[in-house]
């Protein structure tokens, strides 16, 4: 029974998160509650505890960490300047002349929309408030529209600069590191927040070209209704609208990939960029700005109290032995490392219904991503693995976050089960991309193995 208290905490926290309890004093207060009641019986060594302290003070001091508020501020400014949403309606009214061409912009929208915000719930809100009108006027049906504005709202996972991408970087470098040492290589090699980027980039282009393949397959024989009124636009209109955030993703992309700029410098130049569209746009103001600062203070707030909250669950996880019962789950599950990934993708798969992407990130990949690569997962495959992972439980009926923010803003007369029939197929997709890189990981290792 003892040897297992760290699942037994790990279930408690679960069962408090279903409640509906805030996650961050959850994972910290069941935590330390339960470190207490264990210190009675001699299990839980309470001298640990003391070195909280110092764990918050590396998380306020880490140089990576400060690119999350700045890189939060851009797509914040983004969202709030309306660029996004002119974006997105010059790109429909140009190809709204062409059959399958509204979900073919929806899909080039989302993935820069992604790459410039890295927010699904803005990226969402915003696609479905504008683009869903126009597939119901032109008449799609309610699941392929629902579905595809969905599965390109949760872009901003995957196609970099990413925030969670620069969460896991973080993440991934101090768990490759304690597998290093645990090895006894103390000339530890690490990961960044950049061979993330990168890795991420053919991932993501390919599920781009899957969700347009799957979109103009299913439009092929549908009976659409011309939208004459809105093809007008010209191509230098929509180069005007589309160049500025074109031009600030691969400056901010290309100072992180080419060592010009640490995440952090690139995140402030991103910020930078943000201001100055928004500005060419004639769409900043006092109150946007004052509302994109505050906004951007409460989610880097949340973030970074969840951290908090993590360190304190992985400390007293790590002080009951929970390292090493994981290992030694890990080295009995049949399959080696093939049957151990399978079984953490399964757990983030069915942890995705309950807990979002930034816990997950930092409760989860602590425990298991040392475990994975000591036993010879590489990093930076793993990563960019349970990003995508990440990214389908936005789209997983009936708890997913993506579902939630569109069923907010769509017209009554879609009906929920519409959404959630109209995610299935991307979800397949998003897991038939997972299998395609498990079987040949070499399309996410190639770009940094090459450049690097």
């Amino acid at each position: 029974m003892i040897d297992f208290l760290p699942l037994i905490l790990f279930a408690l926290v679960c069962i408090f998160l279903l409640f509906g309890f805030p996650v961050a004093f959850t994972l910290a207060g069941v935590s330390i509650i339960f470190a207490l009641i264990t210190s009675f019986f001699g299990i839980f060594d309470l001298f640990l505890l003391e070195t909280l302290p110092n764990r918050i003070f590396g998380v306020m001091t880490n140089s990576t960490l400060i690119a999350v508020p700045l890189f939060i501020f851009m797509g914040v400014l983004l969202e709030k300047s309306k660029v996004a949403e002119e974006l997105l309606l010059k790109m429909s009214a140009f190809f709204s002349g062409f059959r399958g061409g509204l979900g073919l912009s929806v899909i080039f929208v989302g993935a820069l929309l992604a790459a410039s915000t890295g927010i699904v719930g803005a990226t969402v809100i915003a696609m479905g408030l504008i683009s869903l009108p126009a597939f119901l006027k032109q008449g799609y049906p309610h699941d392929l529209s629902t579905g595809l504005i969905s599965a390109t709202g949760t872009l901003g996972q995957i196609i970099p600069p990413s925030i969670a991408l620069v969460i896991l970087g973080d993440v991934l470098s101090s768990a490759y590191q304690q597998s290093q040492l645990s090895q006894g290589i103390f000339t530890a090699k690490t990961i960044s927040v950049g061979d993330l980027f990168l890795a991420a980039i053919v991932p993501g282009l390919i599920l781009l070209c899957f969700y347009a393949i799957y979109f103009l397959f299913k439009s092929r024989n549908l009976e659409l209704i011309s939208n004459d009124e809105q093809s007008s636009i010209e191509a230098i209109d929509l180069i005007k609208v589309i160049a500025p955030p074109f031009i600030l993703i691969i400056t901010v992309l290309g100072s992180i990939i080419f060592g010009i700029a640490s995440p952090t410098e690139a995140s402030g130049l991103g910020a930078l960029g943000a201001i100055l569209i928004a500005i060419l746009n004639n769409k900043l103001n006092f109150q946007t700005l004052a509302e994109t600062v505050k906004q951007s203070a409460a989610i880097t707030s949340m973030v970074f109290i969840i951290l908090i909250g993590a360190s304190v669950f992985s400390l007293v996880f790590r002080g009951l032995g929970g390292e090493e019962l994981i290992e030694q789950i890990f080295n009995s599950v049949p399959g080696g490392l093939f049957g151990s990934m399978v079984l953490v993708m399964a757990l983030i798969f069915l942890l995705g219904f309950i807990l979002d992407f930034i816990e997950i990130s930092f409760v989860i990949v602590p425990i298991v991503g040392p475990v994975l690569m000591a036993m010879g997962a590489d990093p930076i495959w793993l990563g960019i693995m349970i990003a995508i992972n990440l990214q389908t439980s936005f789209l997983t009926p009936p708890f997913g976050f993506a579902l939630f923010y569109l069923r907010g803003v769509a017209p009554e007369n879609i009906k929920t089960i519409s959404l959630y029939k109209g995610v299935i197929p991307f979800i397949v997709i998003q897991l038939s991309l997972l299998i395609l890189l498990a079987i040949f990981p070499t399309i996410v290792t190639f770009l940094p193995s090459y450049l690097y």
